[in-house]
Formats: structure tokens, sequence, C-alpha cells
């Protein structure tokens, strides 16, 4: 694991499963996910969420399960939703059973909660409905005779109860799962998935588990999630926000893209602006973001406000803008200098441009 002479992070070999129609593991794009937060019994209200959460790229959607009202609505959910649907499963496993029935894509338990023999029937009905499980471990649950022994929920507690969870799954002949081992402390869940990285090769979902507010959240989660993913460890990943879920969305294809995991919109380079900028960068990066936040597809482009970095930044992007003297700047394509703009000009030009790069690539 880690970076090979190219400079691409080099990922840890893990098995493959499918959640849905979406592969975790192995070869596999690391996938995106988030959980909805609405109650799941208003089906329209969880549809309209899970479709804004499509629109965003999420690969995977949990649904939160905790009663039988919910798991009665999952099955007309997952009818009206093409992402598969992840059932939140906590302590009763007769919803597991019944959001296998209903179609969801894989159960999320914890088995220790579930017990050794009513797991047996949540994994024969897995097996039955052909989905796949994750072993959701979370600091803030740990059985209690875990936390006798280790007085604490730290890194080992964590993997131990991992392990165990997945010696009862594997004792019933069932391997099609996934593991996380989630903690809300930056060092404690960068540490399990560490250990339980060496201990294992299921697939590993990474997260840390309410990570907080959209800012403070987004940077612990940036630096967690970040620092694995760098060691090639991790297949699918959830930022845990305490907001929107379709900020999760996006944050997770930030990290991804900061990494070359992941391609996906627009990819600004722009540079904090300062007394030489030539025009106001700021405004201008903000304004570009929101009207070019329909675009799917991969682009780079680079806004650099003065001539210090700006033509070498436009190198390495499809489309640069650099800035000039007297509000005439200069303006790149493909690296490759193509003409001078005005500063007014700017948004308009990038937009068009960018616009008519897309519809090429459509062709």
């Amino acid at each position: 694991m880690g970076y090979n002479v190219d400079n691409n992070i080099i990922r840890r070999k893990t098995k493959k499963i499918s959640v849905g129609n979406v592969k975790v593991g192995g070869d596999a794009l690391i996938s995106i996910q988030s959980m909805t937060n609405t109650i799941t019994e208003d089906v329209d209200a969880t549809v309209n969420q899970i479709k804004s959460l499509e629109d965003e790229g999420a690969d995977i959607v949990r649904v939160s399960c905790p009663n039988e009202e919910s798991t009665k609505a999952l099955k007309e959910i997952v009818n009206n939703v093409t992402v598969p649907i992840v059932a939140d499963i906590h302590f009763h496993y007769k919803r597991a059973l019944e959001a296998a029935d209903a179609g969801a894509a894989c159960l999320r338990v914890n088995p220790g909660n579930i017990g050794p023999e009513k797991i047996k029937e949540v994994i024969a009905s897995a097996k039955a409905n052909n989905i796949s499980m994750r072993i959701g471990v979370n600091a803030g649950s740990l059985d209690k005779r875990i936390m006798e022994k280790y007085k604490e929920p730290g890194a080992d507690a964590l993997v131990d109860s991992a392990l165990e969870n997945i010696h009862l799954l594997e004792s019933n002949n069932f391997d099609n799962f996934k593991i996380s081992v989630k903690a809300s402390n930056v060092h404690t869940m960068v540490a399990a998935y560490e250990k339980l990285s060496k201990l294992t090769d299921y697939p590993l979902h990474l997260g840390l588990t309410e990570a907080g507010t959209y800012i403070s959240g987004s940077i612990k989660s940036s630096m967690s999630i970040g620092k694995l993913l760098a060691q090639g460890i991790g297949d699918t990943v959830r930022v845990s926000l305490t907001a929107d879920p379709v900020e999760e969305i996006k944050i997770g294809f930030e990290i991804l893209k900061s990494l070359d995991l992941r391609s996906r919109g627009v990819k600004i380079i722009s540079c904090p602006s300062c007394a030489r900028q030539a025009f106001p960068v700021i405004e201008t990066v903000k304004t570009l973001e929101q009207k070019l936040s329909h675009i799917k597809q991969s682009i780079t482009v680079s806004i650099i406000g003065c001539i210090v970095n700006g033509p070498g930044e436009a190198l390495n992007s499809d489309i640069g803008v650099t800035g000039g003297g007297k509000g005439s700047n200069m303006l790149y394509l493909s690296g490759v200098t193509d003409q001078k703009i005005s500063s007014e000009d700017i948004v308009t030009k990038v937009v068009k441009l960018v616009e008519e790069r897309i519809a090429e690539l459509n062709d």
C-alpha cells in the first residue's frame, strides 16, 4: 500500500462484493454514500431526498429502519429510486428480515447487538434475497463485554469487536459483507482501520461517525478518511455531517477528487487572491461555481489572478484564465494561449467554453 512510481495510490487488495448494482472492493471505484434523515414512513419525503442524493452522484444510500412501519415503507421507496438502498438495522432482527424482503440491497447490522442465534436468521434471509451485509462497529455502541475488557472505546476495542463479528458471520458460511469501525475521534478511527486492514481482506466502509457540523465535520472527515485513502485503505466512504445529506456527497467527492481517486464535475483551481490580482478572483470563482454546478462530467478550470502562477496552472487545465494588466487577461485552452479577454467577460466566456467542451465529449 502507498504510492507507485507514477505517484498513484496503490489500493489495498480486498474481496469484491455487490450492493445492488454497485461493486464494492477489489478493483471497483471507491463508492460514495450518504444516509437519509427523513422519517422513513414518509415515503414521498424519503424518495425525494434519495433522488437529490442520486442527482449529486451518490452511489449508495442508507435508510434507517427502526420499526415495522419503516420496513413496510421501504418496499415502496426502493421501487421509486434507482440507487441501491442499505437498510440500517439496530437490535431487532425482524427489521432486517423485513428489509431484506422489501428489496434492500444490503443490511447494515451490528451482529453482536442482534445475538448469535437471531443473526443466523438474518444471514439466511440475506442469502435467500442474494444481498450483502455491513458489519457496523461503532465506538458509541460497543458490547458491554468488550468495554469491560478494554475500559475505553479505543482502536483495539473496535477491531476486537469487528473480528468477533467477522467470525460470527463466517461460522455461518457467510462472507458477502463489508466492515466499518467508526469513531468520532480522528486518531481512534484512523488507528482502528489501519489495524483492521492488516487483519482482514474484506472491503472497508470508511467514516468518521458523528463528525459534527458542516465546516468542522468536513475538515475532520477529510483528515481521517483522506489519511486512510492515501494509504490505499478504504473501498466505500460516508462523510457524516450535521447538515443536508447532499453536502455529504459533495464533500465525499471532493476528498476522492483531491487524491485522484474519482472525478466528477468541474474542478476549479484558484488562487486565494492578493494585491496582484487583475480581476476579483473570489467573486469570479463563486459565480463560476454556481453557474457550473450542473456539470457532472470531469473538467478542470484554473482561475488565477496574476501571471506568477497562472500560466503554469493553465498547462494542466482544460480551460484556464490568468490575470493580466489593465483588465486584459489571458485565456488558455488545454494549456495553450488562445486569446485575451476582459475581466467582465471571464464568467460568460468560461461557462460557454465549459458547456461546449462537455457537449463535444457527449457527442
